[in-house]
């Protein structure tokens, strides 16, 4: 495994000598990190743990996109987000929350779910602000929780991942989707299948994560500068004005056999504005910088679950290793099908084509990609943003695979190494083999009592599994040529065929693609040079 040096980025690798984040180091020891896989298992936690919280407590938590009505426990009117959030401020818990103000819903974004989420919140005493503190077209897509408890340091807990506080999220393992959905391209039906992760994190990097959220709500620009915004929030009488954070606390103890080391990376944006982030002049880029440094020590396998993976720049990012390195394979688990439907589609497929084309073409018959369906037959919406990297370094958090997450919008990702003896990370193999029971068919043993290990065996070395998943694909691809006859085979994996535009396509679909779907937020010396 070598030393974690050689995984996780130094502070002189982050680039970004204006923040607070590393004054305590790059990276922290002594952590426990689990991962919560699918929005269901993340929510009953998050419900518990929001519960649980007493006066003097803090939480605090930054959205993308937030639902008032959303239930953390299915059938349970009281588990709606903004009851949960507001009942613990109402009893003396100090509850902050940045919430992305979001681009207009007749463009398909949820400025007016969003909007409530945050007024709802306000009314009943709890200070969640609107912040549209981004570069034009951008977001701040960060997704995390933090929940410190003022008398017992050691309950303090982090979450970090790509699950919002939304509509359609609360999916299990079975993959039935959120009764509260909201609606995708027609492929994904009704009631949108959804997979996605998150990680819970106990121990000293709770007070990273922490920090992360008060660079933001400390930063002194005005949450909007459009004056039409100004004045609906004067008529709404929203809090525009984020009251000073009490002071933070050190950070919690270690966890007692802890260890996970937990490094997070970011990615901010060049606003190229009057004015810029004072804890990120000209941007941070340390999301693409730490996949870049591990995607050089990786020789196995580089696995992905991602939305999007577009782009020659993120392709390029793991070429060199695959040109270089005849034993590394890379498998990809993305949509089946783009999220939206009509003209968007075309440029969404030729970033795709982009990706993964220039991949297989580099190392044939060493790069898969794999789209999901449930037991049903309806495609499964991957919006999980994760990386395991040879069962050493791996990654969950809100950043996708595509150059707007990796320059242009705010994005927040926990890398981890398990510091634990031996020549692989168990954190990382044992996220990667959790991922593999569920997407071969055979989670539901291991939730019955049946250890991991044994029950995906054949995916213990990387190199097998890879050969599980191809297997497991065409044995479903039989099945579904044959017209279905006889039982289903299990598993979720089916083949991704790679996009084969036209030229005039792909003429025609650059520009939306570079401008409106997959824009660059980096400095102009930066873009000169692609580098990140």
């Amino acid at each position: 495994m070598g030393d974690v040096t050689d995984w996780l980025l130094t502070h002189e690798e982050r680039d970004n000598d204006a923040t607070r984040l590393d004054d305590l180091g790059a990276w922290w020891e002594g952590n426990l990190a689990r991962p919560l896989i699918d929005g269901a298992t993340y929510f009953r936690e998050l419900h518990e743990r929001l519960q649980a919280t007493r006066p003097g407590d803090l939480v605090l938590f930054t959205d993308w996109q937030g639902d008032a009505d959303e239930l953390l426990v299915a059938d349970d009117p009281d588990s709606a987000v903004v009851e949960v959030l507001a009942r613990a401020d109402e009893r003396g818990v100090d509850v902050r929350g940045l919430i992305w103000r979001s681009h207009w819903d007749k463009v398909g974004f949820f400025a007016r779910e969003n909007r409530t989420l945050g007024e709802q919140l306000q009314q009943r005493g709890a200070e969640a602000l609107l912040d549209m503190r981004v570069r034009n077209g951008g977001s701040h897509h960060q997704k995390f929780v933090v929940i410190r408890h003022r008398d017992d340091p050691g309950r303090d807990i982090a979450y970090v991942g790509g699950i919002d506080l939304a509509h359609s999220r609360r999916d299990d393992h079975r993959h039935l989707g959120d009764p509260q959905s909201q609606p995708l391209s027609q492929e994904y039906g009704d009631r949108p299948p959804w997979h996605d992760a998150m990680v819970a994190i106990t121990g000293p990097a709770v007070h990273a994560v922490e920090t992360v959220f008060r660079e933001r709500w400390e930063d002194p620009a005005p949450l909007s500068r459009r004056p039409d915004y100004w004045l609906m929030d004067k008529i709404r009488r929203l809090d525009r004005t984020p009251d000073p954070l009490p002071d933070q606390q050190p950070p919690p103890p270690p966890v007692e056999g802890g260890t996970h080391v937990v490094q997070l990376l970011r990615t901010y944006p060049n606003l190229r504005q009057a004015r810029d982030y004072p804890f990120a002049p000209g941007g941070e880029r340390s999301v693409a910088l730490g996949y870049a440094k591990a995607a050089k020590r990786s020789r196995r396998l580089i696995y992905v679950e991602d939305q999007y993976f577009w782009g020659n720049e993120i392709a390029s990012t793991f070429l060199d290793s695959l040109v270089e390195n005849p034993g590394l394979h890379i498998v990809c688990v993305l949509p089946l099908y783009p999220d939206l439907e009509g003209s968007s589609r075309t440029p969404q497929l030729l970033g795709r084509q982009r990706a993964i084309r220039d991949l297989m073409e580099a190392a044939p018959g060493r790069v898969a990609a794999y789209g999901l369906e449930n037991d049903a037959g309806t495609p499964i919406y991957v919006h999980a943003k994760l990386c395991v990297m040879d069962d050493v370094w791996c990654t969950t958090g809100s950043d996708n695979f595509n150059r707007r997450s990796w320059t242009h919008d705010s994005e927040l990702t926990a890398a981890i190494v398990d510091r634990a003896d031996g020549s692989t990370s168990p954190y990382a193999q044992a996220l990667r083999l959790r991922l593999a029971a569920e997407h071969l068919g055979r989670l539901d043993r291991v939730l019955a009592g049946e250890d991991l290990a044994d029950v995906v065996a054949d995916c213990l070395d990387p190199h097998d599994m890879v050969t599980a998943y191809a297997a497991c694909a065409d044995a479903l691809e039989t099945w579904h040529a044959g017209g279905r006859v006889g039982p289903r085979p299990p598993g979720q994996l089916r083949r991704l065929d790679v996009p084969d535009l036209a030229r005039p396509t792909r003429i025609w679909a650059r520009l939306p693609l570079r401008v409106v779907q997959d824009p660059d937020g980096r400095p102009w010396r930066l873009r000169k040079s692609r580098r990140f």
